[in-house]
């Protein structure tokens, strides 16, 4: 069964995830079982500059997300070429997928394909919404994908940094209510279904 990490904001979280997960394929290859486990890790993008507009200037507006987005990549790419994952390989793991969710435009005066343009990069997955997926289709064109070292976003985040913003609290505070969120819808599905096994024995 494939495993999807979800609800990851920074490097750190991914980093832990990661290892997490590799060390879940080395146990099952010491235990003789397939490592062939299908997974990603989904880092959350957009909602990193919502969550700071208007505190930042102009100049840094829309940028939070695709620094953060670089820092993980440079990340996840130095994960792979590890010994531990090289082993891995060879013993029939498949590699973990970067996946880049929430990666709708939420700024109107920005691109509406800003974060698919600025994502664009080898072994990857883009969960991009069926609008940004559709004016993709209609006016975009991707140039040069991601830096494999993570380009300026070192350079980005300093000076998110140096107006104010602390990175890792706000990794922490978006992972927390990311997760309120995700446990409220899901409580609120399991009501829903709850009423409809009820109105059906009801009924029966």
């Amino acid at each position: 069964m494939p495993v999807n990490v979800t609800l990851l904001f920074s490097r750190e979280q991914y980093v832990a995830a990661a290892e997490a997960y590799l060390r879940g394929i080395e146990r099952r290859i010491a235990a003789g079982l397939n490592p062939q486990v299908g997974s990603v890790a989904s880092m959350f993008i957009s909602r990193w500059d919502a969550a700071v507009a208007g505190k930042v200037p102009v100049t840094l507006s829309n940028r939070l997300g695709i620094a953060v987005a670089g820092r993980i990549y440079k990340a996840y790419l130095d994960q792979l070429s590890t010994p531990r994952w090289q082993r891995a390989y060879n013993l029939g793991a498949r590699p973990q997928r970067l996946l880049w969710a929430s990666t709708g435009t939420k700024d109107p005066k920005a691109s509406d394909i800003l974060y698919i343009k600025a994502l664009a990069s080898p072994f990857t997955v883009n969960t991009m919404p069926e609008a940004t997926l559709k004016a993709l289709a209609d006016h975009g064109k991707l140039g040069s994908t991601m830096a494999p070292d993570g380009g300026d976003c070192e350079q980005v985040l300093g000076e998110f940094e140096k107006s104010g913003i602390d990175v890792d609290a706000l990794a922490a505070r978006l992972q927390d209510e990311g997760a309120k969120s995700f446990a409220k819808s899901w409580n609120e599905l399991l009501a829903v279904i709850a009423s409809k096994g009820d109105a059906l024995r009801k009924s029966a």
